[in-house]
């Protein structure tokens, strides 16, 4: 691709993002890693390729530098890489309730910065990331920046205030999924069907809809009510969700994750 890229941070969501890069066309040139354990370091350099620097040396290099350390972590290693920063280079933030007016203050005056929540589906290609400009950002940073996350699924931009309802959408989205699909076969078990057969079909059976739900274009609704019959299972089945309020449940935790991803931000003003 020509420009260097500098992911600063090699955890799972960091290397997740160097694998997803370098099957889109980068080239292990392309991108340097830095990584404070030097074991992991190592053996990311050997998988990939990709040169292994330190802090300083990787901001001071890339056009590029993506952050992908914890919050907590995330002020000091700003205080450390500021200054080696040039004035050009952009500034990617992937970290939960960290915003774009927090790592501006800590950087030099002017600098590009995006923030971005992405999800863990893009392990698989299939992630969903929301990325939002800071001030000081034009459209070929945003364009820089949706070009790298793009390289694990899909993109789209966001006015910053709605990051926190992102979090709680899709940032957290795959936990809810999970979480109904442990339940699924846990049913399974309990209705005697092996624990392989029941996963099998109910990995399947989550797979198909979702796959219905992109293809098809259809709102939830329509595709629900074409399984439930009159009187019959399915509905049987809805009812008991509706009585437990299953649906006000869902509403209720995304508004906690919400709230919580708040917290987080105005700890982090």
């Amino acid at each position: 691709m020509g420009e260097q890229v500098a992911i600063l941070g090699a955890g799972v969501m960091g290397e997740t993002l160097l694998s997803g890069l370098l099957r889109a066309g980068w080239t292990p040139e392309d991108v340097l890693i830095t990584e404070r354990r030097a074991d992991r370091a190592a053996e990311l350099g050997e998988r990939y390729g990709v040169r292994v620097a330190d802090n300083l040396e990787a901001a001071a290099l890339a056009q590029t530098v993506v952050l992908v350390v914890k919050p907590q972590d995330i002020a000091s290693l700003l205080e450390e890489i500021a200054g080696a920063l040039r004035p050009d280079t952009l500034v990617v933030c992937i970290a939960a309730g960290i915003t774009t007016a927090f790592v501006e203050q800590r950087l030099p005056a002017g600098m590009a910065v995006v923030r971005v929540m992405p999800n863990t589906p893009a392990m698989v290609d299939q992630g969903m990331a929301a990325i939002s400009p800071g001030s000081h950002c034009d459209v070929q940073h945003l364009a820089r920046a949706r070009a790298l996350l793009e390289a694990t699924g899909k993109v789209v931009q966001v006015p910053e205030y709605h990051q926190d309802a992102i979090t709680a959408i899709s940032g957290s989205g795959p936990a809810y999924i999970f979480y109904v699909v442990e339940a699924m076969i846990e049913a399974g078990v309990l209705l005697g069907l092996p624990r392989a057969t029941s996963t099998e079909l109910v990995v399947q059976t989550l797979y198909g809809a979702a796959t219905m739900l992109k293809e098809t274009g259809e709102h939830p609704t329509v595709l629900r009510e074409q399984v439930s019959s009159p009187a019959g299972t399915t509905m049987a089945a809805l009812r008991q969700l509706d009585d437990h309020k299953v649906r006000a449940a869902f509403l209720t935790a995304m508004e906690a994750a919400r709230d919580r991803s708040r917290e987080l931000s105005s700890g982090n003003a």
